[in-house]
């Protein structure tokens, strides 16, 4: 498909871009969207390569990966290169994530959940050269939440014992978790324990209020999955990362610390709060 193709002419694309600066206890926040037309944004079929102006995700080899992410507004910036990690994982019924009774309302939904990363990072005048890892969930679909379903709690943790945690807590109007909520253990070796709405058991701890708008969020949570004896508690980096953009929400840099199987784990991870600021 050529980048002037009606189709993509016609494409609405946006893309966020955030920084956590922890030392500063600062957060960055930045929105963009453009029209495909001339090629200002886009996305290959098949392949991890997007763009919206400069902001871009690069394949550098023909099998996808690695791939280079590039993003800079004002004074920050990323030019990282994240390379494969643990294979991928996927999410639901073998890549289906069926997110309420409503007919189509799915996505198909892979993780690759401990990827090796390597790049700079510029704050301001400070120019930072960094490795670690990285986790990219890679979703589409087209349908958004059921009409009872007013938003999720999502959780991305790497945890010190080489496993990963994703689970998303689907909200009801009534503040019920929706028995399509989801989620998967991945082991140390990467194969992958699905868990349902009923074996991850989320409490509130304290929460945070915005100061735009006094929209209050979960803030520390502790999670359990009895099958798996695992008991974690998760704390924000930073109590605000609140993004000001079209459609406010919460998602940010968390740390982990607790137990699995008795013995004591620690770990960061990514948390995304949506429909707390909706009404």
């Amino acid at each position: 498909m050529s980048r002037d193709s009606p189709w993509r002419a016609n494409t609405l694309y946006m893309a966020h871009f955030t920084v956590s600066d922890i030392a500063k206890r600062a957060f960055h926040d930045h929105e963009r969207l453009s029209r495909g037309a001339m090629g200002l944004a886009g996305a290959e079929p098949g392949t991890l390569h997007l763009w919206l102006d400069d902001w871009s995700a690069t394949p550098t080899a023909p099998e996808g990966l690695p791939v280079r992410l590039r993003a800079a507004h004002g004074e920050v910036a990323i030019d990282l290169r994240l390379a494969r990690g643990k294979p991928p994982v996927p999410q639901g019924d073998r890549g289906l994530s069926q997110k309420s009774a409503e007919p189509g309302n799915a996505s198909y939904y892979y993780s690759l959940t401990r990827m090796l990363t390597e790049g700079v990072v510029t704050v301001g005048r400070e120019r930072f050269t960094v490795s670690g890892l990285s986790w990219m969930d890679r979703e589409w679909s087209t349908s958004a939440l059921g009409p009872d379903q007013i938003g999720w709690d999502w959780y991305a943790l790497q945890l010190s014992n080489g496993q990963e945690l994703m689970f998303y807590r689907l909200r009801r109007r009534d503040g019920s978790t929706d028995p399509y909520s989801a989620g998967t253990i991945v082991l140390r070796d990467g194969t992958p324990v699905a868990l349902a709405a009923g074996e991850v058991v989320i409490d509130t701890l304290s929460t945070w209020v915005s100061p735009r708008g006094g929209h209050r969020y979960p803030a520390r949570t502790r999670l359990r999955v009895p099958k798996a004896e695992l008991e974690l508690e998760v704390t924000p980096r930073l109590p605000d990362q609140e993004l000001e953009v079209s459609v406010r929400y919460w998602e940010g840099a968390v740390e982990v610390r607790g137990t699995a199987r008795g013995v004591a784990v620690s770990g960061r991870g990514y948390l995304e709060l949506t429909g707390y600021a909706d009404g």
